[in-house]
């Protein structure tokens, strides 16, 4: 990592958006500059898509509207996340070299007219993209405008998983590095099944289509290779820019939400001096706030706690959901001080001006197609006045009692076909966990299973199929030291090579829970059971054994498993091990986290708020604090004490709709 701060000559919480002047004539590219002036505008993202404008035919240069452009910004004070213009290549560049197009599964061929049109595993595609981002390194590094380097774009978006002949090369040589022997590989994938011996690595192909389900492991070795295989592209442009200018940092925009499955951004944090995110609200899920403050707080995680970007979110409709809803009054201001409240220090949109042509001309910016005589662009202004007001927070982290343990590889493992049900979603239970909550107001990390637990008093692990050893081991090792720890069903399964831990399930947890279930008892769709205190489940259920010791909390009431065990508790060591064995109802799983918030002694941020208000703090090193009051509901609720930076407040309370940010402290005395 570079030891400069990002973003370059920024201060306070940086504020824009992505900017695309050669969508526009030069007199436009003008007014932009003045009205971003207007708006507060500090940073903005500039050549994503500008490849074909840049290099119009292969070798020859077009530089002098990109200069012109950066010069006007530079002279404005405004700074420049500038793009690597790799995000898709132009159209010569396909036509010259089709065979860097990426191939799907059944091997069709994914044409250009769109974007990202590129295998990442080609060689010819990376030596042109080393070539282009070396060319603007080269050009820009000392631009007094530069500030950042965006590097690509949405790596992975459109093209997660490329299936050519490319791919296969490499993902044979990925495979090569993980296990040394063909014979380790064939141990590893259970190749004595379905005769798949493999006896050279030549033999192996990516998952392709097939006659019928295929092999479980090669699937999720082809995931974790692929994630790799984004985050290699990504450091081949990277080392370029290091290289040539040592002095900016570099970050490239991740897509976490938890709807963004085939990245493991975890393994990709250490690459980027800064951890940035695009991440966009569903238009058609009432608690789209919640979803917001969980992909937040992951982005925080995946930065290891530090301050993050949000380089992407939306200030209206997108254009590529079913029915793109606009946003209600007041709600872009909530989403963007959302981000801001769980951790970012920089808000900004896709993008500044809507643009008048595209498949993404119906997609909201900035400045809207109707000008600046619109609620979009005063709440555009307005945001940039709150951002400038609580310029201090800037730096400051949250801190929190709860870790929620989030892995990649065990969602990819849990999602896999051929399992007990396809009713079983990872993303929705770590929703759901996160969502009750977030209702108690209480601030989560969101957090890999290897990371240092010893701090929190509560862990949550949902779902968490696929887990190593060692990492079975820490989270035992948090109860052990004292922490409370729920486990959920269909964890511990099975090791990292996807083979089920024998003996009886939860498998690798089966010790620290102190159950062994002996069957696994998937309900079908729309069946429901009622648990002894009324509780509705669904989905889910497990012949469970209790071991002498462990606490039957719940059983079922009917079904065919009536009786047994549906939640049980073990006291280990100085805390305690939770096992919940079907999926509760809201109401069940919001008691059911109000008992472990009371066991483990976590407090919510503040008291006395409905649920329908969203309350996080950031602290300082200095012992100053920060509230944030994002009021969701339709009702006013009273200001807690503190001196208001900024808000949608009157007589001493948060408007419906309104938010507040306050500063709660003064540094504390040395």
């Amino acid at each position: 990592m570079t030891n400069a701060p990002w973003p370059l000559g920024v201060d306070g919480i940086a504020y824009g958006g992505d900017y695309n002047p050669e969508q526009w004539p030069l007199a436009t590219r003008v007014e932009d500059v003045d009205l971003m002036v207007q708006a507060g505008v500090t940073l903005v993202s500039v050549g994503i898509f500008s490849w074909a404008q840049l290099e119009p035919r292969p070798g020859v240069h077009d530089f002098g509207w990109l200069d012109d452009v950066l010069d006007r910004l530079a002279a404005a004070g405004i700074k420049v996340a500038l793009a690597t213009a790799t995000a898709s290549p132009p159209p010569w560049l396909t036509r010259l070299h089709p065979e860097l197009l990426p191939v799907t599964a059944d091997g069709t061929v994914l044409q250009a007219g769109s974007r990202q049109a590129y295998r990442v595993s080609s060689p010819v595609w990376r030596d042109y993209a080393v070539r282009m981002t070396r060319l603007m390194a080269e050009r820009y590094g000392n631009h007094p405008a530069l500030a950042l380097w965006h590097v690509d774009n949405e790596l992975g978006c459109h093209v997660p998983h490329d299936f050519s002949d490319d791919a296969a090369a490499a993902f044979r040589r990925w495979l090569e590095d993980r296990y040394g022997t063909v014979d380790a590989l064939n141990a590893a994938w259970g190749t004595a099944f379905w005769s798949q011996r493999y006896d050279t690595f030549d033999e192996v192909l990516p998952p392709r289509a097939a006659p019928t389900s295929l092999n479980p492991t090669q699937q999720l070795d082809f995931a974790r290779y692929s994630s790799d295989e984004l985050l290699v592209h990504y450091r081949a442009l990277r080392d370029v820019l290091r290289e040539v200018t040592p002095h900016v940092p570099t970050t490239t925009n991740l897509m976490m939400s938890t709807a963004t499955k085939w990245m493991d951004y975890f393994s990709w944090s250490d690459d980027l001096d800064v951890v940035a995110n695009d991440h966009y609200t569903i238009a058609a899920r009432p608690d789209a706030h919640v979803e917001l403050a969980l992909s937040a707080d992951l982005s925080r995680g995946v930065a290891g706690g530090a301050p993050w970007m949000l380089m992407e979110h939306s200030t209206s409709a997108v254009n590529w959901q079913p029915r793109n809803r606009s946003k209600r009054p007041g709600e872009m201001l909530r989403h963007s001080l959302s981000h801001v409240a769980h951790g970012a220090d920089a808000v900004m949109f896709f993008q500044w001006r809507q643009s008048a042509a595209g498949s993404e001309k119906y997609h909201s910016a900035m400045l809207p197609h109707a000008g600046t005589d619109t609620d979009v662009w005063r709440g555009t202004v307005e945001l940039g006045e709150a951002l400038r007001a609580i310029g201090e927070v800037r730096g400051s982290r949250v801190q929190s009692d709860v870790a929620l343990v989030w892995d990649y590889p065990a969602w990819w493992g849990a999602e896999l076909d051929s399992h007990p049900s396809t009713d079983v979603s990872y993303q929705e239970r770590m929703l759901a966990h996160y969502r009750a909550l977030w209702e108690r107001h209480v601030s989560v990390d969101v957090v890999r299973p290897s990371a240092d637990l010893s701090r929190y008093r509560l862990v949550v692990v949902p779902t968490l199929y696929l887990v190593t050893d060692a990492d079975a081991a820490n989270i035992a090792a948090a109860a052990a030291a004292g922490a409370t720890v729920l486990v959920t069903y269909f964890s511990g399964i099975v090791d990292e090579h996807d083979h089920v831990r024998l003996g009886g399930y939860p498998g690798a947890f089966r010790d620290l829970l102190g159950v062994r279930t002996e069957e696994l008892w998937a309900l079908q769709e729309g069946e429901t059971l009622t648990l002894d205190d009324g509780a509705t489940a669904d989905v889910w259920s497990e012949k469970v054994h209790a071991a002498p010791g462990t606490e039957v909390v719940r059983t079922f009431a009917d079904g065919d498993l009536a009786g047994g065990p549906a939640l049980t508790r073990r006291a280990v060591g100085d805390g305690a091990a939770w096992y919940l064995a079907t999926r509760l109802d809201d109401a069940a799983l919001g008691a059911l986290t109000e008992a472990l918030l009371v066991e483990a002694g976590v407090d919510p941020v503040l008291d006395g708020l409905p649920a329908g208000v969203e309350v996080t703090r950031r602290r300082a090193d200095d012992g100053r604090s920060w509230l944030f009051v994002l009021n969701h509901s339709t009702s006013p609720v009273d200001l807690p004490p503190g001196d208001v930076l900024a808000g949608r407040t009157s007589d001493g309370r948060v408007d419906a709709g309104g938010f507040a940010v306050l500063r709660e402290m003064s540094p504390s005395a040395p």
